[in-house]
């Protein structure tokens, strides 16, 4: 395999998704030479089977504001690929939503279930609806309206969707109600569910828990102990605020987080009763983190994001593509020493180039942010096996599987002259086993 060739043909097939073509090149560019010591890899076209989704739904919402009007919205699931389980993702709602957004979650999924090393296959799904604005009526019917056409894609043992960007506990609730109700099935068909019914304990803090357990994992390669460092933190939502939660609880001071507006920077830490407050004001009052800078008396910066301020480590935790070359030069100028993802794919090509050459601690989110996903694997378990385990298990296993994780990216990523490239090592050990499994299962 070439990977320029492959990846020119992607791009004559499908022109309009950057995205996508984004995270396939990044991959690609990672796994070619062992994919290369592989000759029958080649023989069975594996990596174009690899590159292309099994399949596209697309479908129409149509649903009823407060107002009476109907608005119609479009819904997507991409189901990946399911050669080691079924297929597992996150729906997002969010008004940037597209196909090659989707199908570059998916195909970054595959690759992120598969080092969890739990039996569950790739996938993404959401719509460009956005619950910015609406008020919980107005969420519910959406996504009632939603799962009226995405229940007929999905079941314990076919695709179990998650949350992501837009998508919490009420949303998934709502879904699930309706699932319900359409079925007559009380299954696991959606994880991220309320503890009330079947939800785990631990999974609305794993992604971001998880996140500082491979930094930690990162950090330790060095002797480096991560109580005391400040970290910029982007975003406020779930994987941003139990990131900043989590690095509270290990002693780091955390001292920006910021919303789609811009964001805050305090210079004294943002600590539990602080973080208490941005829960309060994102999660139940739905307002902007400005109001934080208001409520404490520190900088806001509109329409920008934290990168450009003085910091040891980095942690980007909203979405694609938002740190460029232009900030990572700046992260490096101010001495940043680690890069944790929380986020999926947030760092542009050329920002990880500036980070591997400056020879930091960089990580990939579908190693460093799989701590989400691995614990929607262990309450598809507990709702199969229909038990509950306690807090303190689910997050002993979490704290395991990233270590794991870890382990194999230094396994694969090692470099001769000891740098550990994380990128390198999270692709080839997630590759391989999804590799074998489709060798093992034929040309279907």
């Amino acid at each position: 395999m070439k990977a320029t060739e492959v990846i020119e043909n992607l791009k004559i097939r499908f022109p309009n998704e950057p995205e996508y073509i984004q995270a396939v090149s990044q991959v690609l560019g990672t796994i070619e030479d062992e994919y290369n010591n592989h000759p029958e890899f080649d023989r069975a076209n594996l990596i174009e089977r690899l590159c292309i989704p099994d399949r596209l739904v697309q479908f129409r919402v149509t649903w009823t504001d407060d107002q009476g009007n109907v608005r119609t919205n479009m819904g997507y699931r991409i189901q990946h690929n399911n050669v080691i389980g079924p297929y597992k993702g996150g729906i997002r709602f969010h008004a940037s939503v597209n196909l090659s957004i989707l199908k570059f979650l998916a195909f970054e999924q595959t690759f992120k279930n598969s080092l969890t090393t739990l039996p569950m296959g790739g996938a993404k799904g959401g719509s460009d609806f956005s619950p910015r604005g609406k008020s919980a009526n107005e969420v519910m019917r959406f996504c009632q309206a939603f799962m009226n056409e995405l229940y007929r894609h999905i079941g314990p043992d076919e695709d179990v969707p998650a949350g992501d960007i837009g998508v919490g506990g009420r949303e998934v609730g709502f879904m699930f109600g309706q699932y319900k109700k359409l079925t007559h099935q009380f299954s696991g068909i959606l994880t991220g569910k309320g503890l009330e019914f079947g939800g785990s304990l631990i999974r609305p803090e794993a992604t971001g828990y998880g996140n500082v357990y491979f930094l930690q994992n990162m950090l330790a390669t060095r002797g480096i102990d991560i109580k005391g460092k400040t970290v910029l933190v982007s975003g406020a939502g779930n994987v941003a605020q139990f990131t900043v939660e989590k690095l509270i609880q290990l002693g780091a001071k955390p001292v920006t987080v910021s919303d789609s507006d811009g964001y805050i920077y305090d210079p004294d830490g943002i600590d539990e009763e602080k973080l208490e407050y941005i829960k309060e004001l994102k999660n139940i009052e739905r307002g902007r983190i400005s109001e934080y800078a208001e409520r404490y008396g520190v900088k806001y910066v509109a329409g920008a994001k934290p990168w450009f301020e003085k910091a040891d480590i980095a942690s980007p935790c909203a979405t694609q593509n938002e740190i460029n070359a232009e900030a990572a030069s700046a992260l490096i100028a101010n001495g940043v020493i680690a890069v944790s993802e929380g986020a999926n794919m947030p760092t542009t090509p050329e920002a990880i180039k500036i980070f591997q050459d400056a020879k930091i601690l960089y990580c990939p989110g579908k190693a460093s942010n799989a701590g989400g996903v691995a614990v929607s694997g262990l309450e598809m378990s507990q709702n199969s096996e229909r038990l509950h385990w306690s807090r303190e298990e689910v997050d002993a296993k979490l704290h395991d599987i990233m270590n794991n994780i870890h382990e194999n990216c230094v396994k694969y990523g090692t470099q001769p002259d000891g740098y550990i490239n994380y990128v390198k090592g999270a692709n080839v050990a997630g590759f391989l086993k999804v590799a074998k499994a489709m060798m093992a299962q034929g040309i279907v």
